[in-house]
Order: C-alpha cells, then structure tokens, then sequence
C-alpha cells in the first residue's frame, strides 16, 4: 500500500497518508476540516537490506585465501641472512 502526500489549500497543512491504491482520496483536512489535494509523489526509493551491494560481498573466498598466501618481502629478507662477500686481500 502506498503512502500518498496531502496538502490543505486554506490553511497549507502538509501530511502524509498510507491509504490502498484502491481507496478514494480524502476531502477534508485533519487540522482545520479544509479542502485537500493530492499532491503528485516521486515515489518510494529502493530499499536495500541485509549486506548491501558492496564489492566485497560477490567475492568468492578463493581470493581471500590467495592474500593470506603472500609473505611481505621485509618478512622473507629478515629470515634468509646474507653472506658477506669476502675480501681478497
């Protein structure tokens, strides 16, 4: 069920209304019994709910795993010491 926007033409009182598609506007305004029109809407906007639709939400956990598996290359050079190159005096 939609919500329609109504405003007063005598005293400009705006308000909204969850009525059926179905159902016959309101003639009368809910603070001063004035004359009402139905005022054309935009519509509601898409709602999305749960997660969302961000990047990280589609990516299959094989790519997770593959970040994990890479050793920064300051870990791999503290681990293996270098030789010294000898002198030839």
């Amino acid at each position: 069920m939609p919500t329609y926007d109504y405003k007063c033409n005598i005293c400009q009182h705006s308000f909204e209304l969850f009525q059926s598609m179905s159902a016959e506007p309101i003639t009368c305004c809910p603070v001063c019994n004035g004359e009402v029109k139905r005022l054309i809407g935009t519509g509601a906007g898409t709602i999305f709910k749960g997660k969302g639709f961000y990047q990280t939400d589609y990516k299959s956990s094989s790519d997770t795993s593959k970040k994990s598996d890479i050793k920064p290359e300051s870990v791999e050079n503290k681990s293996t010491p270098k030789a010294k190159p000898e002198s030839a005096d």
